[in-house]
């Protein structure tokens, strides 16, 4: 890294420098800006003091992202087509994640500031859709040719499902809970500064540094995919593969390749037959400079072959040689989704996503460094700036102030939610995971909901979509005007 530093001229290395700073802020920010969903039900109901909760829910973000893996990131990361990701080492990549960036910060202050709890992954996601969009239009593309559809509609259906499952099942939870836990004072708001009873003030901590922990991996991944597109475009030859993969990873992804190059010239009359019906789309001639559509599939795997083949692993290839790699092995993926979708046995689907998992394993990584970077901004900006959303959370969702079991039913559900969502690669918010699961606890309960509370954050969750789009999108003809 330092050798790869030394050789960057002045302009470059402040360039690094200013995306490394920006993209850390957006952790920083992503921090303060959703605490409050993790220690919310703890400070409210007394089970811990404030200082405490926080300085324990900063740790807990911190260990989420170390140990949360990658596959969130990459989630994130491939909503953005193949022509945006194998074009990210240019003046065109690197105005895309200073747009994603900006948008981000600016939108995630801007809610935290109102006392709104607004999803930092609503503002992330719109503010991709928005730079793929806004490519598109200034590539005079479709629509269709700006935005990994497939990949969005994925990660729009696990944003919009996971609020309703918090909903559901915290109300169900806290149902369960009354018949079980007959002390009353379980189910009344907290009275005065007194704790909770023990086995609750245990359930709530838990449950509280539970979805401090899933916070983290989830929301903590999100930052680590965007420091490594700006490492990839800033760095190509360093950070474009992972060279750390050892000569036995590397002869794998050798293996996938030469496989999938049968499986292509085995279906090549098909493929054809997919063109001719438009099943397959045909690649626009302006939408890449490389050929990344299914009839180039066969030309990237053995440009992926003849390379691995001369050398036994990632790190003995020329940094020069590593991004012409990069793209082919993206590019490949992309065909191989495509014909994925199109195959109708369950059996080769199944083979063709475990090929694809193994080609993917020289780009899909982050190196510790990163990691440690985002989990100190990530854990370090989450003590800071609680006060403002807890007061939203515990008393103007529902019209009585949050009983205990209302807080442990939850965050025991957001606890769930997020970590299946980490365990699926998938991104939800935090946010709302939690602020629907209160609004549930209190439709059980039938203490009734404050619905102008509900309508803002209804708004912020409507709004946040278009509005990061629209600042992606603005943010993003900007830079590639100035870059």
């Amino acid at each position: 890294m330092l050798q790869s530093l030394a050789s960057l001229d002045g302009h470059t290395l402040i360039l690094l420098c200013l995306s490394l700073g920006i993209a850390l802020a957006f952790e920083f920010v992503n921090g303060f800006h959703d605490t409050a969903n993790a220690v919310a039900t703890v400070i409210y109901t007394k089970a811990l003091r404030a200082t405490t909760a926080v300085v324990l829910s900063g740790i807990c973000n911190f260990l989420g992202v170390l140990l949360g893996g990658i596959a969130v990131a990459y989630s994130i990361v491939h909503l953005l087509p193949v022509d945006l990701l194998v074009s990210v080492n240019s003046n065109l990549g690197l105005a895309m994640v200073f747009s994603l960036l900006v948008s981000a910060i600016l939108w995630n202050f801007g809610t935290w500031y109102l006392g709104l709890p607004a999803s930092s992954s609503h503002t992330l996601i719109g503010a991709i859709l928005g730079v793929g969009l806004a490519n598109a239009v200034r590539e005079g593309l479709p629509a269709g040719a700006g935005v990994n559809w497939h990949k969005a509609i994925e990660v729009g259906l696990s944003l919009f499902i996971s609020p309703i499952i918090g909903f559901v099942l915290a109300g169900g939870l806290l149902l369960l809970l009354q018949r079980l836990l007959k002390n009353p004072a379980l189910h009344r708001p907290p009275q005065g500064d007194a704790p909770p009873p023990p086995a609750m003030r245990a359930a709530l901590i838990l449950s509280g540094l539970g979805v401090s922990l899933a916070h983290g991996s989830n929301d903590g991944q999100k930052g680590v995919g965007l420091i490594m597109l700006i490492l990839i475009g800033i760095l190509p030859g360093v950070y474009s593969l992972d060279a750390d993969l050892s000569p036995g990873e590397t002869a794998m992804v050798r293996q996938a390749a030469a496989r999938f190059t049968d499986y292509f010239d085995a279906h090549r009359l098909e493929i054809d037959k997919a063109y001719a019906s438009g099943a397959i789309r045909e690649l626009p001639e302006k939408a890449s400079a490389v050929n990344c559509d299914v009839r180039g599939a066969v030309a990237a795997s053995e440009d992926i072959q003849r390379q691995l083949a001369l050398y036994d692993s990632i790190a003995a290839i020329p940094a020069g040689e590593r991004w012409e790699l990069r793209t082919d092995i993206l590019c490949l993926d992309d065909a191989a989704r495509i014909m994925q979708g199109l195959s109708g046995s369950a059996a080769e689907r199944a083979e063709i996503e475990q090929l694809r998992e193994t080609l993917r394993r020289p780009t899909e990584y982050a190196p510790s460094w990163v990691i440690m970077a985002v989990s100190l901004a990530l854990g370090v900006g989450t003590m800071v700036g609680w006060k403002r959303i807890v007061v939203t959370i515990g008393e103007k969702i529902g019209k009585t102030k949050l009983s205990y079991a209302q807080g442990a039913s939850a965050q025991i559900v957001a606890m769930a939610t997020i970590g299946l969502a980490d365990g699926l690669g998938l991104p939800v918010s935090t946010t709302h995971v939690l602020s629907s699961g209160v609004a549930g606890t209190m439709a059980a309960h039938k203490s009734g909901l404050q619905m102008r509370t509900l309508r803002s954050i209804a708004m912020a969750w409507v709004f946040t979509l278009p509005a990061a789009m629209l600042l992606g999108a603005g943010f993003f003809f900007l830079f590639t005007a100035w870059l």
